[in-house]
């Protein structure tokens, strides 16, 4: 028997649908597929926050990062578990990709592995650059703000030539202390959306497109965006897994957030491997590929010990 523990927020470890929050169900259940999924081989599973005071993970043989969804707003302990366990537990992805995926300036090691993504511009911390400079030697008339850790839009704006004194302060507070981004504001995610592959074990199992509400530009269910079913063209899939083949390492799970950029080719936004949504909810079958890749990295991790 082996032990597999799927990585958590502390809040959900013990929840059970129905709850109030519907959002909070989906995640719930999307964690039970892969429990099940991983019990139906003779995995013994247990869901528990990364944080968790009390337990011994020393008892654990992997840990798979699923909705560890707070770990930006916490990013420093969360950095000291994962450094301080990532070489006496198997961590599913492993700890050196999850800490390559931390952090965005892995785009700028896609686009030099041949990889298109968005245009970005980083500005490292403890820069004294000012937005309007940027906007000036980069000739973006309209752009997106980010931090280059981050996640669920945290400090995400959208800026033009008319709003950039607005946001200096706290564009000053934020690059005193961490990295961001700027990239310029894709048209097409107005109309068009964002799309997420999903690629298990290097492969491809399904995707979504995701739509921002009216007079809004981010597209996460945390403010208001939509998700409906998406069927990819072949040449969308192959960019999708060549997208996840460019990585350090081949991640068990992965999702590719693509968009139509604006001069009409698709583009990464994102490469999301250390708690991506996956909806399984609405391909079940791809949280039993996932357990089954887990498996697989559980026997071939046994044999070596042997």
């Amino acid at each position: 028997m082996m032990q597999v523990v799927l990585l958590t927020e502390e809040q959900y470890e013990n929840l059970n649908p129905p709850n109030e929050d519907w959002y909070i169900d989906n995640l719930l259940n999307e964690d039970q597929l892969v429990l099940e999924a991983l019990e139906r081989r003779g995995v013994t599973v247990k869901k528990v926050g990364w944080s968790h005071p009390n337990f011994d993970w020393h008892q654990a043989h992997a840990a798979v990062f699923r909705t560890t969804w707070d770990y930006y707003h916490r990013f420093a302990e969360f950095d000291s578990w994962l450094r301080t366990w990532e070489d006496q537990l198997k961590f599913i992805n492993p700890g050196s990709l999850i800490r390559w995926n931390l952090d965005k300036h892995y785009l700028k090691d896609l686009e030099r592995a041949g990889i298109r993504i968005t245009p970005t511009h980083i500005i490292e911390a403890g820069s004294t650059t000012t937005l309007a400079e940027l906007h000036g030697q980069l000739g973006w008339e309209e752009t997106i703000l980010k931090p280059a850790i981050s996640g669920a839009a945290r400090h995400t704006y959208r800026l033009n030539r008319s709003n950039l004194l607005a946001h200096e302060d706290i564009f000053q507070e934020l690059i005193s202390n961490e990295a961001m981004l700027l990239q310029p504001f894709q048209y097409e995610i107005l109309t068009s959306g964002e799309v997420s592959h999903v690629v298990i074990g290097g492969r491809y199992t399904h995707s979504v497109l995701k739509k921002a509400k009216q007079g809004d530009f981010r597209v996460q269910d945390d403010f208001g965006g939509t998700v409906q079913d998406y069927t990819p063209s072949r040449m969308e899939i192959s960019f999708a897994e060549q997208a996840v083949a460019a990585c350090p390492s081949m991640p068990a799970y992965a999702r590719v957030d693509v968009l139509r950029d604006n001069d009409g080719e698709w583009a990464i936004g994102e490469l999301e491997m250390i708690e991506p949504e996956l909806w399984f909810r609405r391909n079940p079958s791809a949280a039993d590929a996932l357990a089954e890749v887990i498996f697989r990295n559980l026997e071939q991790s046994d044999s070596k010990g042997d």
